[in-house]
């Protein structure tokens, strides 16, 4: 046991330190993306190695993955300049006002999109005899176990959607880039540490693609009229990671999310009691 919990705080001590979030007696503030070295990433030549595939013909987009979204600021991560993200008055307001702890991440609740946190994430593609048919989006922390589906077999968005975190999500490929339509999204999550907010009237469409072996990049168009003046457009990098489960890569690790758990502590429950309710 002593051994497992050694492994899991390694693994995750190595993306901490890519990431640059603060850890145990270091400065609180803004979180800051910097790049700290020691990562397990695919790199160089290896890196630039030709795109794999599925055996239907498409482009493997599997992973796992670091990066690809926003995190300490959507405007900085997507490569815009200072002040450029057409903020309406009110939502720069809020944004300006809000404190960092009090993002609902923190309380072990979805980032939704385009949010992605410093530990790996993945796509899990699912096939029946009709082809592809959902992908499911997971990450390794930060959603409290949440997952977002992908619907591929060619529905359309429902007109009577209930807002939800992760909203309602179509698939489809235009050649070898996944695109992902997104609509019914709630107002709750924010899009960074930063603060920064939506509307209800939130529509995403994220176009997935992998230039090379361990290189997936999502050109990220952001539509919301009740909170930004016009569409923009974002633009962010994804790594992909060694599979070397000493260093946190290969496949996603558990995370149960318990902090602030509020349904649980009105339920009675108590981490570690094993499955009844004492």
């Amino acid at each position: 046991m002593r051994q497992t919990v050694i492994v899991l705080f390694l693994a995750s001590s190595a993306v901490y330190a890519q990431s640059g979030i603060p850890q145990a007696g270091e400065p609180q503030g803004r979180v800051q993306q910097v790049q700290a070295g020691g990562s397990p990433l695919v790199t160089g030549a290896e890196a630039e190695a030709p795109v794999p595939r599925l055996p239907d013909g498409h482009v493997d987009l599997t992973g796992p993955w670091v990066g690809g979204g926003s995190n300490a600021d959507i405007e900085k991560d997507g490569g815009l300049k200072p002040g450029e993200l057409p903020l309406l008055p009110w939502a720069k307001e809020l944004r300006d006002r809000r404190k960092e702890q009090e993002e609902p991440y923190t309380a072990c609740l979805p980032m939704s999109v385009p949010r992605v946190n410093p530990y790996p994430w993945k796509f899990a593609m699912s096939y029946t005899n009709k082809g592809l048919t959902h992908i499911y989006i997971l990450h390794e922390t930060g959603d409290a176990g949440a997952h977002r589906v992908v619907y591929m077999d060619g529905r359309k968005h429902p007109d009577d959607l209930l807002p939800t975190w992760w909203g309602h999500s179509i698939g489809r490929w235009e050649g070898d880039t996944l695109v992902i339509d997104t609509v019914g999204y709630n107002d709750k999550f924010w899009f960074d540490s930063r603060g920064t907010p939506h509307s209800e009237k939130l529509h995403t469409i994220e176009r997935w693609t992998r230039i090379n072996y361990g290189t997936l990049v999502n050109e990220f168009t952001l539509e919301d009229p009740g909170a930004l003046s016009r569409p923009v457009q974002l633009k962010f990098t994804a790594r992909l990671l060694k599979p070397n489960l000493k260093v946190g890569g290969g496949e996603l690790m558990e995370f149960i999310c318990l902090e602030d758990n509020q349904y649980g502590a009105a339920g009675g429950f108590r981490p570690g009691t094993g499955v009844e309710n004492k």
